[in-house]
């Protein structure tokens, strides 16, 4: 068995930690040590409204279980905000280990007749929320030398959900965003990872039969966070959760077709298309110039040339 996973020392910040997954996730992190910032806005499902009940609660929870927890109620969406969330983590424990963005809304509608106001304030919570709060802990987290970043993605990204354009796209970049920041915090021992949850919530209970709230229970999800924010955590790692089972989600890249010349039309690639969708030989791409770099080789090798790469 692996050595218990502690957070002793470590401060947190939990965005939409007021209930559901976030809610298990601080009080996950707080039963090991860490110092949390629950962080929640206080909103419906759909983003309307505010109170800080939800995430006093949460805070009175963690007193209660002999840890140590603050409140703060700002909109993941306001940078300011934002700002204000960190800066107030920093004045009371001076470090900030631990960022998990899990704050959302939905707002679902067919493409059709979704307003375009929804569309952007669904980005806004998910994407542009995520990316402020890491952002804030980021330069923090660089000159500690350590930091564990979480966003949250969901199968509705990953994979598509009819009536969901707006969370699809934003659950999607998630992994865009997780992609980048991986390779860029690699050399500060910031590790970056993706969590795509299924759980009976708030914002999906209408979504499951009532026996299946028990078997997809937010706390079924919550130790496989707790070990992508783990000091020995991997980093570029998009995990599905739910029910207690875990798994990874890649992507792959066809071994493919290369044209050349008088040959490169979309005929052929109309003709060759079973080949190109071909999954033998397919690859993972660990970042955007591997690609490059493939179909440079590619081109290559089709016109008998080399190239020193």
């Amino acid at each position: 068995m692996a050595a218990d996973i502690r957070f002793d020392g470590r401060v947190a910040i939990v965005t939409g930690a007021g209930i559901g997954l976030g809610r298990s996730h601080a009080l996950g992190l707080a039963a090991r040590g860490a110092k949390i910032v629950v962080n929640d806005l206080g909103v419906s499902r759909d983003g309307t409204g505010s109170t800080s009940d939800a995430s006093e609660a949460v805070v009175e929870e963690i007193k209660a279980m002999g840890g140590e927890a603050m409140a703060h109620g700002a909109d993941v969406s306001d940078e300011a905000g934002v700002k204000d969330m960190v800066a107030q983590a920093m004045d009371a424990w001076g470090r900030i280990d631990i960022c998990v963005n899990n704050a959302g809304i939905l707002m679902d509608k067919t493409f059709a007749k979704m307003d375009m106001s929804a569309f952007r304030k669904v980005v806004d919570v998910h994407l542009i929320g995520s990316a402020n709060v890491a952002h804030a802990c980021w330069p923090i987290m660089r000159e500690q030398q350590y930091g564990r970043i979480v966003f949250t993605s969901s199968s509705s990204g990953l994979y598509g959900n009819f009536g969901q354009a707006n969370y699809g796209a934003a659950k999607a970049a998630m992994m865009g965003l997780m992609n980048v920041l991986h390779l860029e915090g690699a050399r500060d021992n910031i590790r970056v990872n993706t969590l795509a949850p299924t759980a009976v919530t708030r914002m999906t209970e209408e979504l499951f039969p009532p026996e299946a709230a028990e078997m997809l229970a937010p706390e079924t999800i919550t130790p496989g966070l707790l070990y992508l924010v783990s000091e020995d955590a991997p980093s570029h790692v998009i995990m599905g959760a739910g029910g207690g089972s875990f798994a990874q989600t890649r992507v792959y890249e066809t071994q493919g077709i290369t044209l050349t010349d008088d040959e490169n039309t979309p005929e052929v690639v109309a003709a060759q298309f079973d080949q190109l969708t071909d999954a033998s030989g397919q690859t993972e791409m660990p970042d955007a110039f591997s690609q490059t770099k493939k179909y440079a080789l590619n081109a290559a090798k089709a016109r008998g040339l080399t190239l020193d790469w």
